[in-house]
């Protein structure tokens, strides 16, 4: 896809002007997010997603639209894995309610920012050396084996553990114990000192940087245009903060998320290594998007509807024992 320097500069504006205006009209004043709120704000993010794909359709053809949907869905998909641990982190913090929102907003702002290094850094890498996708595709493989035997293990519930850049910033700049309204500094005695909120950002921002490492290969996986890993990485995040709330009393209940995740990352991983040996000459089959998008969108919504039939016979069995009891 051909994307000129004003086309990169007027999608970089409008994505600013997205976020200025969610701030402004929904993120502005701290509040306790109701549902009504998260979902009216999670169509609107969903409907321009679509309506950017369809301005790709219009643009450059059915192919680069497919890509994006294909990435979007993706990187929404494994967003909501990132959910589970943002929600560890405010329990970590003790984050109340009513400045939740602010966190996350500022949080997926640092994210994006940092993905958007990664996406140059990779974009570079498979531009330059076909080779990296052979590195990129046994990544994910390795990754969906993992997901897979942590799902089986059924482990007790995570805590979250800082990362060594935020324990470094602890260290090194005094911080006050108590939440001081929206403040990210505050002086007592003289002293300028760092807020909880500023750290539980950084917490929010650097931990989804891990996450990259999976989703960022992944969406190379389906499209090598750095244009179209961008668009479908910033709709996916900037939606995450209304996703937290809508659908945060719901993540227990998606119980097979992590084996659906595991095969679409393990999907994508055999893709990646077919296009690399197409690359190096080798004659293989290569995966289309348009049965990429199809076996993702498929996958997902078997993996919704298995996980909400097995919480229900589970809260049907706790029941069960509770009257027995």
């Amino acid at each position: 896809m051909d994307v000129s320097v004003a086309m990169w500069a007027t999608t970089v504006g409008v994505l600013i002007a997205l976020i200025v205006a969610d701030f402004f009209i929904g993120g502005r004043k701290p509040h306790e997010v109701s549902v009504k709120e998260a979902g009216i704000w999670t169509v609107v993010w969903v409907v321009l997603a679509v309506l950017f794909g369809g301005f790709l359709w219009w643009h450059s053809g059915a192919q680069p639209a497919g890509e994006f949907f294909a990435g979007y869905i993706t990187e929404k998909s494994l967003s909501v894995d990132n959910l589970f641990v943002f929600i560890l982190i405010m329990g970590k913090f003790a984050v109340p309610r009513v400045y939740q929102q602010r966190v996350l907003m500022f949080g997926v702002i640092i994210a994006l920012v940092l993905r958007a290094v990664f996406i140059a850094g990779g974009a570079a890498l498979v531009t330059q050396f076909s080779w990296v996708f052979f590195i990129f595709g046994g990544f994910l493989i390795w990754t969906a084996w993992k997901l897979i035997k942590e799902a089986r293990a059924d482990e007790e519930e995570e805590e979250f553990e800082e990362n060594r850049l935020l324990k470094f910033i602890e260290r090194r700049f005094p911080s006050t114990d108590k939440y001081h309204g929206t403040k990210l500094f505050v002086r007592e005695n003289g002293r300028r000192l760092m807020t909880p909120m500023l750290i539980v950002m950084l917490a929010i921002g650097t931990t989804d940087v891990l996450f990259a490492l999976d989703s960022i290969p992944a969406i190379f996986g389906l499209t090598q245009d750095p244009y179209i890993v961008f668009t479908a990485n910033a709709f996916a995040l900037m939606g995450l903060r209304q996703l937290y709330f809508l659908i945060g009393g719901l993540l227990k209940k998606l119980v097979h998320l992590s084996y659906g995740l595991s095969v679409i990352l393990g999907f994508i991983g055999v893709k990646l290594v077919l296009h690399a040996l197409h690359e190096a000459g080798v004659h293989v089959p290569e995966i289309g998007i348009p049965f990429s998008l199809g076996f993702i969108v498929v996958v997902l919504a078997v993996t919704t509807v298995t996980s909400l039939t097995a919480s229900k016979k589970q809260e049907r069995a706790a029941e069960r024992e509770k009257l027995d009891a």
